[in-house]
Order: structure tokens, then C-alpha cells, then sequence
């Protein structure tokens, strides 16, 4: 009952959060990265509120709470998901329901991190100027099939967590940081090109390690590359993992400590791109994701201006989703929460 309950507070307020998530220059954006949708769709993956009522993926990020969706793009992805033309699929439906979009730009035929970054293979033989080309054309040609049905773009990843730069090895950052920066440009450049309003986001991961973030910004600046925010990974289960911090409580001390000195060594916004929580662990995961957006909000300075959690409802494939029997968990209701907390900020008190 108290989920229903959180869910009823959220939909009656719904319309004034929208409108203001639409006018505020302040506004602190929930949001998802929800790219899987349509391949779980393809699956027979039925998904369900908490309440067990039938649900399609967007609408249901919307009645959690949530006014934005992160959403990647693959060059050829195999089997087509996350294509651009399966891009454009899902950015109606966001658009349909006020929702701001985030494109995170692979560059990449799959998958793209601090791992991997591998050239697609349509661009394998292509010289550093042919790459930025590419790179560009897909950027323009991606980003003008969506403004071509009318939808707005508010923010542009170009590459997805770049620690290591992007298409390897002739964007390595650590080998070739001249020719990163230069291809990071060519994307920037194009995304102006079709949504100049739009921010372009340059994404790493672990945002408690300051080191790495000097690393790449730093490079780039240096070799006349541009961006607008800085996009970052919060993940407290793989910084434990990884051995830089030894528990929730140092994340979010280090990861806020990080975006603050950021903001303020490069001039410009933050974002909390990615997070994500044990899902196995529901009830300990709504609180640290209640101490993640806490953080973000309330810890930066006003540098921080939004979190997106990753894949929520991706199960059995990762440790990190936020459902359980195609059903959002608790872990959600953080957002819920935190949604109905920002409406009430702004409608301000009453009379």
C-alpha cells in the first residue's frame, strides 16, 4: 500500500512537475537510461508497476517519478537494437510524455567503457581525418533523424565513459590523447551543428577518482577540445570492488568533493549519468540511492544536475538493476520520493 500510495502522490502531481522540469533553468533531473526497452520488448518482456498492472517501460519511469531518459547509439549494432532508427522508436515515446533525452553516443558497433572501445567495423580501415568524418556524419545524420520528427535533444554524450578515450587504439587517450581530443571535437562540433542548444557531454567513470578525471579534461583542454558537462559514474558497489573505497560513506564523500572541484577548475555543469544498486539488496539499495541523489543535490554546491540510474529494469544479466519479477523494487521509490520532494520545493509554500 505504500508504494501505491507514493505512486498515487506522484501522479497528481505529475502535471505541475512537468512544467516545471520544462521551465526551471533549475531544475535537478531524475532520470533513466532505459536503451534496453525495446530489445526486452522483442523478447516477450512484459513489465509491470508495483501494483502488478501491465506497464510499457517509458510510462512506467514516468509514474516512478522520473522526467528524463538516457538512451545509447550504436553505428551497426547486429541485431538493430539501439540503432538509430530503433533510437528514434524509443524517443517518441519519451517525447510523448515530456521527458527530456540524454543520446550517449557509443561509437561503437556494441558495447563501449573504460574496457573496451572498439572501432566499428564499417570504419576499421579509416585514417585519423576519415575517422573524423565518420564520426561526424553519424553524430549530424543520428542526431537530424530525430530533430526531423520533432524531437528535442537536451543533452549529447560524446562516447561512453571515455576514462581511455574512444575508438582504439587511434583514440587512446594515454597513447594518442591529441588525436581523442580531435575526434571528440569533430563529435562536438556536429552535435552544434543540428541541436545548438543542446550540451555535450564528456562521460567518465568513478567520480570518486579525481586523477583520472584531471587525466582526461586536462588533455583535452589542452588540445582545444570542447564540452559542456562533465558526466559522470556513481557506482559505490564497483568502487568497493575496485579497491577505491572501502565503503558507501567514501563514495559519496569523494564522488561530491570531485564534482565540486570539477565545476569549478573547468567552468562548467555536472551530471550524475550513471548509478545503479544491488538489486538483490533492495531494501538497503533504496537507501543508497536516496543518499546518492542526496548527494548530488544537496552536496555540490548546486555543480550537480541530475542522476540517471542504469538499466533499472534489466534482470538476470547484471547485479545492478532496480526490478525483481519485472516489477520496480524499492529502490525506485527513491526516485519516487525525491520526485514528489522537488515538486513540493518548487510549488513553494502554500496559502
Amino acid at each position: 500500500m505504500k508504494i501505491i500510495a507514493l505512486l498515487f502522490c506522484f501522479v497528481i502531481s505529475a502535471a505541475s512537475v512537468m512544467t516545471w522540469a520544462s521551465e526551471s533553468p533549475d531544475t535537478f533531473w531524475l532520470g533513466a537510461d532505459i536503451s534496453g526497452t525495446t530489445e526486452l520488448e522483442a523478447q516477450g518482456v512484459q513489465l509491470y508497476n508495483a501494483a502488478g498492472e501491465p506497464r510499457e517501460n517509458t510510462q512506467l519511469m514516468h509514474e516512478l517519478g522520473l522526467n528524463a531518459v538516457r538512451l545509447r547509439v550504436w553505428v551497426n549494432p547486429q541485431q538493430g537494437f539501439c540503432s538509430p532508427h530503433d533510437v528514434l522508436v524509443m524517443a517518441r515515446r519519451a517525447k510523448a510524455l515530456g521527458m527530456a533525452i540524454m543520446i550517449d553516443f557509443h561509437y561503437s558497433d556494441w558495447w563501449a567503457d573504460p574496457h573496451k572501445q572498439n572501432i566499428p567495423a564499417a570504419w576499421k580501415n579509416f585514417n585519423y581525418e576519415q575517422m573524423k568524418q565518420a564520426l561526424a556524419a553519424h553524430t549530424r545524420e543520428t542526431l537530424q533523424l530525430l530533430k526531423d520528427d520533432n524531437i528535442d535533444v537536451k543533452w549529447v554524450q560524446v562516447g561512453n565513459e571515455t576514462t581511455h578515450g574512444f575508438l582504439w587504439p587511434m583514440g587512446r587517450a594515454e597513447t594518442s590523447m591529441a588525436q581523442y581530443a580531435g575526434l571528440t571535437q569533430a563529435g562536438y562540433e556536429a552535435v552544434k551543428q543540428v541541436y545548438p542548444a543542446a550540451q555535450v557531454i564528456i562521460h567518465l567513470d568513478s567520480a570518486c577518482d579525481p586523477k583520472r578525471y584531471d587525466f582526461i579534461f586536462d588533455g583535452l583542454r589542452r588540445y582545444g577540445a570542447h564540452w559542456d558537462v562533465i558526466g559522470v559514474s556513481v557506482y559505490p558497489y564497483w568502487d568497493k570492488d575496485a579497491g577505491l573505497e572501502q565503503d558507501l560513506e567514501g563514495t559519496l564523500r569523494d564522488f561530491t568533493a570531485n564534482l565540486v572541484r570539477l565545476s569549478k577548475k573547468y567552468g562548467c555543469e555536472t551530471m550524475v549519468v550513471e548509478t545503479g544498486t544491488e538489486a538483490a539488496k533492495p531494501q538497503e539499495g533504496k537507501q543508497v540511492m536516496q543518499a546518492i541523489i542526496d548527494a548530488a543535490l544537496n552536496k555540490t554546491q548546486g555543480q550537480c544536475h541530475g542522476v540517471f540510474y542504469w538499466a533499472p529494469e534489466l534482470e538476470g544479466q547484471y547485479p545492478l538493476g532496480a526490478f525483481s519479477n519485472h516489477r520496480p523494487t524499492a529502490i525506485m521509490q527513491a526516485f519516487t520520493e525525491a520526485a514528489a520532494r522537488l515538486a513540493a520545493r518548487s510549488a513553494g509554500p502554500r496559502r
